[in-house]
């Protein structure tokens, strides 16, 4: 069977960076934190309390206001990253397109808000009282469900959920989609949205935020030797995925092109990476030849990299094995957009991938922030404070998650 070569038509970003793909690029590249003191709720007596909110973020700007009750906060933030990936795209779809077209958007805990709200209200006002739009509200795979009503996509509608894995799991299985003919073009991506006080006091709970409270926009430092866990993030990110013969065909502007996919699991442990960063080190070499490349084709890999101590050192091991001399040397270059950006959960595997797409577009390659004393553990090129410019071949994005998931893409430049 020929397979579909596919592609990246469009990108829309909303991050706690800036509402838009432009303004989230801008901040990224200019090495500007999304970190502040937590606004969504009063934090005073949390062990964190900051976060990367996104700011600004208007909703009845993107969605209907009539239809907002029908939504928790990430399903609008995914909503409003889709419509700026197809205004990119300027994707027209044929009637019969549309019954083929995809929706993948990976979502981790979906509408975590809403679920503590209502919880609430049910103890103090009773049953009665709770809303018929509280179930749809949360669930994750309605951020998928919503852009398909909007849009009139009538393919599958999956949310994949793999923790941290999410979204780079349906931006994966969204390119197998296409590949292997069953759709000429998908939306892929994923939605988040946490920062509450079930989920600060969840992830506090487990030590796995950084309390650097006196300097919220310092506390994201993957890969530094002060790093003392990770700033949590909301947002979304969309890809369009387009067969290449119907790119070429429309003449769309191709921002790079999707070659290589691996998914792993440890099988180890619920929250701790496999020692030596075995599991992903098979994730990376499944992408590696799912794509036909070898690791020198590579040149700048975009780090699951969230700031937590054993994470980030596992992953250092796992690029420097998979990568060998030409990373140890610092041929090639690693970066965390999550020092930017803070960790988006199940939203940033399909963020990172958007801001891979970009760095091949454009020839830059995004910095890691705050890495003032580098880990002599972590011994990679990891852009410390400033993005760089270089002609990127290929890059790969790595996303990992609780559960032991593991998941690499590989995005190539077009050719």
């Amino acid at each position: 069977m020929t397979m579909e070569r596919v592609v990246i038509t469009g990108v829309g970003l909303v991050t706690p960076c800036g509402v838009g793909t432009e303004e989230t690029w801008a901040a990224v590249c200019g090495g500007r934190s999304g970190a502040a003191p937590i606004t969504l709720f009063d934090a005073k007596d949390f062990s964190t309390r900051f976060a990367c909110e996104v700011k600004g973020f208007d909703p009845a700007a993107w969605v209907d206001k009539k239809k907002l009750k029908e939504m928790c906060r990430f399903i609008p933030f995914s909503l409003a990253a889709t419509k700026l990936a197809l205004a990119q795209a300027a994707l027209d779809l044929t009637d019969e397109e549309r019954e083929d077209a995809a929706v993948f958007v990976g979502v981790g805990l979906g509408g975590l808000e809403a679920l503590e709200r209502i919880t609430l209200v049910v103890e103090h006002k009773g049953p009665g009282k709770v809303s018929p739009y509280f179930i749809p509200s949360l669930i994750a795979n309605m951020a998928a469900g919503q852009i398909s009503i909007e849009h009139g996509f009538m393919g599958p509608t999956l949310s994949h959920t793999s923790a941290c894995s999410s979204s780079a799991h349906a931006v994966g299985e969204a390119a197998r989609w296409i590949r292997e003919g069953r759709a000429q073009v998908a939306i892929a991506g994923g939605a988040e949205a946490t920062i509450s006080p079930v989920g600060i006091a969840g992830f506090g709970a487990m030590f796995a935020l950084s309390r650097r409270n006196d300097a919220p926009e310092r506390a994201s430092r993957p890969f530094d030797a002060g790093r003392d866990g990770f700033v949590c993030g909301e947002g979304a990110g969309t890809l369009v995925l387009e067969s290449l013969s119907r790119a070429r065909r429309r003449g769309a502007r191709i921002l790079a092109e999707v070659t290589g996919y691996g998914a792993t699991s440890d099988a180890h442990h619920i929250t701790k990476p496999a020692p030596n960063g075995a599991g992903a080190i098979r994730a990376m070499r499944h992408a590696l030849r799912d794509a036909r490349l070898e690791p020198d084709a590579i040149d700048y890999v975009n780090a699951h990299g969230t700031s937590t101590p054993a994470g980030d050192i596992e992953e250092s091991r796992a690029v420097a094995q998979v990568f060998g001399a030409r990373a140890l040397e610092h041929q090639l270059w690693v970066s965390s957009t999550k020092s930017m950006t803070g960790h988006l959960l199940g939203a940033a595997g399909a963020v990172e991938a958007g801001l891979c797409a970009l760095a091949i577009e454009r020839g830059v390659v995004p910095p890691t922030i705050n890495l003032d004393d580098p880990d002599p553990e972590c011994r990679l090129d990891y852009v410390p404070h400033r993005s760089r410019e270089r002609p990127v071949r290929g890059a790969m994005s790595n996303s990992f998650g609780f559960g032991g998931t593991n998941v690499s893409l590989i995005l190539s430049a077009p050719a």
